[in-house]
């Protein structure tokens, strides 16, 4: 008999013998030097299947994730709590060390880097000034009434300064796709989302709404970048391929939905039994996102952990989806 552990040596067995096929040599030594420390390969297939790639583009994905000509990232944060950068720390398939090593050059960070002060800034500007470009990533919303200050420059400042000179622009968190929690009612610094605040930019916005978004979708986002391939968003920039479903649609739960099976507590034997969190506040039905196929760490989602979906990809869903508890 077959253990989980066994079957999950199988898969990575066949996935590498489809990928060495199609790799260099060099490509080939490179993805596999550390394999007992890191596992790069399942992440690829990992990342692969949330984009919606079958199997035979698995290596497609593993070449552009192994580049020499790694795409450099800046970083950007503004007003918010830091747990989009907190979800990426935890990342473990793979660790945050081999995604900014191997994968990205993450050449601006204010929360990872080790560098501050005059430091930092000069680090700042070596990567706006990269002779072919960079990806910009902005956690947070920007504050326009009331200023955060970074560096001696005011959020907005900052971000006015430095996406217009972005090959792409990466919104990671509801905060800096729609405003977030800072634009809640009363909102009293005035914070936007970017394409609010800056709705004439060059570049393109994608948003990777969440609250936190997955690490998944972040890669699959820059996977698909790197491949060139086009990126289909919907009505609210988000890209379809993660924010094509409901949450709903895509819930574990669903059965029980459709056999009007609901837990009314939360300390009910129908909550212990999984039944469906409806009539408990879940958003599920009117929140576009993959967390019930993605999950987070390949382990969880809220709604499998018995908490109600609170609908954190949409705009303004403080104001409109709460009070979070109770009936729909």
């Amino acid at each position: 008999m077959h253990t989980e552990k066994d079957a999950e040596n199988i898969k990575t067995e066949n996935v590498e013998a489809k990928t060495k096929a199609t790799l260099t040599n060099i490509e080939y030594e490179i993805l596999f030097k550390e394999k007992s420390q890191f596992d790069l390969l399942n992440f690829c297939a990992d990342v692969a299947k949330n984009m919606g790639l079958a199997d035979e583009e698995i290596p497609s994905v593993v070449k552009a994730l192994t580049n020499e000509n790694r795409p450099s990232v800046i970083y950007l944060h503004n007003a918010e709590c830091t747990g989009c950068s907190e979800a990426l720390l935890r990342s473990s398939s793979p660790y945050i060390d081999q995604i900014i090593f191997d994968a990205i050059s993450l050449d601006y960070h204010e929360t990872l880097m080790a560098a501050s002060g005059d430091g930092a800034e000069s680090l700042l500007e070596k990567a706006v000034n990269n002779p072919n470009g960079f990806i910009c990533l902005v956690e947070g919303s920007i504050p326009v009434d009331f200023h955060g200050t970074i560096g001696g420059h005011t959020m907005y400042e900052n971000c006015a300064r430095i996406l217009p000179k972005a090959n792409i622009v990466i919104a990671v968190g509801t905060c800096s796709a729609y405003g977030g929690i800072q634009t809640a009612r009363p909102n009293p610094t005035g914070s936007k989302g970017i394409s609010e605040c800056f709705s004439n930019l060059k570049a393109p916005v994608i948003n990777l709404a969440g609250c936190p978004p997955n690490p998944l979708n972040l890669m699959g986002v820059i996977v698909a970048l790197l491949q060139n391939k086009d990126i289909e968003l919907d009505t609210k920039g988000r890209p379809k391929m993660f924010y094509g479903k409901t949450v709903h649609m895509l819930c574990e739960r669903l059965p029980h939905f459709k056999a009007k099976r609901f837990a009314l507590s939360f300390d009910s034997e129908e909550a212990r039994l999984g039944y469906c969190l409806h009539k408990l506040g879940c958003k599920g039905p009117k929140t576009f996102n993959n967390c019930p196929s993605a999950l987070f760490n390949s382990v969880n989602w809220p709604v499998k952990a018995g908490h109600p979906c609170v609908g954190c990809s949409e705009p303004d869903f403080w104001d409109t989806f709460t009070p979070f508890y109770g009936k729909n």
